[in-house]
């Protein structure tokens, strides 16, 4: 039935009232049984939790509220080349936060995230002596790293009083740099020795930088670069992921250890005592899905000395927070806060999940970090394909 019309002119331009469903009685009492829904609040007392697409979130402020709104990186299948392929020297792409937002929306960075995310997976609740697959590449690689520790050994550092970058460590570098490529054909079978002019700059850049003497995580990330480039040409495989861990990795940490104390490497881009560590986060990552489901050590057990000591060599985050103790002085809460309260949280398991999203937004997000990473045809700078 329509609304009858008034022949008032003035009253053409208001609005009509909202429509409004007739009150439904009682059959019984005559009462109404619904009633119409009360305005909303200016000032509601509570935020839903899942906002409706009319009113979003704003953006969050802090680095925290960002890590925790971060999805979980998820394990990815790396996608080999295919070949006959054409190789180039890789190079630096991002100067800015829009080159890093461009950079993620790749699949070239979500493959290569994943492919950290496999390697934590491949080390889930297990021992570092735990039994793995040892291909002859995965023996070659930790060969090699072993000849870089052995490198050390023999360039002793100079005498200088200064606190931070002894320069023998350019001597150690230019040695490595030098033999670099050799490394490289020393396992790569014949008709991927052209990739060395790939490998060899992700690989010469794992050890820190020569002119400025310093050492951190995108050092570090080149070194998983390196693997992934390793992955991607197929001269490693799933199988192996326990092992490039267990074996190569903690080689390589060893390695990266030695230099830091041998030639006092500059923490490079650290955060001081709010920052996870001064030099490294992937052995935190592996470290955590080691003690996933584990029976009897929580993330608490780290303030257990007798726990540190007995079990610090078959666990990597034990191994990581043994020597930060090593090297810094005072209360442990003080100098590592931030590992103070990772302590808190209940299980491993969201651990692992936190240093990951973490991970993505304190390492791969971060310009002066990224600035630094190389693109080339394996790791391809923003692509529609990888």
């Amino acid at each position: 039935m329509e609304p009858p019309q008034d022949d008032n002119c003035s009253r053409h331009h208001e609005q009509p009232a909202p429509f409004q469903s007739p009150p439904s009685t009682c059959a019984k009492c005559g009462g109404p049984t619904c009633f119409p829904t009360p305005p909303p609040s200016a000032t509601p007392s509570y935020i839903p939790i899942r906002f409706p697409a009319v009113n979003l979130p704003t953006l969050p402020t802090n680095t925290k509220e960002v890590i925790m709104r971060t999805p979980v990186p998820q394990a990815e299948k790396v996608e080999p080349i295919t070949l006959p392929h054409q190789f180039t020297a890789p190079s630096k792409k991002i100067r800015s936060q829009e080159d890093i937002t461009r950079f993620h929306s790749s699949p070239s960075f979500r493959n290569f995230l994943g492919f950290v995310v496999s390697l934590s997976e491949s080390i889930k609740s297990r021992k570092l002596s735990h039994p793995c697959h040892m291909s002859p590449t995965v023996e070659t690689l930790v060969s090699i790293l072993q000849k870089l520790v052995d490198y050390v050994d023999e360039i002793p550092p100079a005498p200088q009083t200064a606190r931070y970058g002894n320069v023998s460590y350019r001597v150690w570098h230019e040695r490595m740099s030098a033999e670099a490529e050799s490394f490289m054909l020393g396992f790569l079978p014949p008709h991927l020795h052209d990739s060395t002019v790939e490998l060899v700059p992700y690989f010469t850049d794992s050890f820190g930088n020569a002119s400025r003497i310093d050492y951190g995580t995108g050092h570090e990330t080149n070194f998983a670069a390196w693997l992934y480039c390793l992955a991607r040409l197929g001269v490693v495989g799933e199988e192996d992921y326990q092992a490039l861990v267990s074996r190569v990795f903690v080689k390589y940490l060893e390695l990266m250890r030695k230099l830091q104390l041998t030639y006092c490497l500059e923490p490079a881009g650290s955060h001081g005592v709010w920052g996870l560590d001064d030099y490294h986060f992937l052995p935190y990552i592996f470290g955590s899905s080691q003690l996933i489901e584990h029976k009897y050590m929580k993330p608490k057990s780290i303030h257990n000395e007798d726990i540190l000591e007995n079990f610090s060599s078959e666990y990597l985050y034990l191994s990581c927070i043994v020597f930060v103790k090593k090297v810094k002085k005072g209360l442990f809460a003080e100098h590592s806060p931030m590992l103070d309260d990772i302590s808190g949280v209940p299980n491993w398991n969201k651990v692992n999940s936190g240093l990951l999203k973490m991970y993505k937004v304190e390492v791969l997000e971060k310009v002066p970090i990224m600035q630094h990473f190389l693109f080339g045809s394996i790791i391809k700078w923003y692509a529609a394909s990888l």
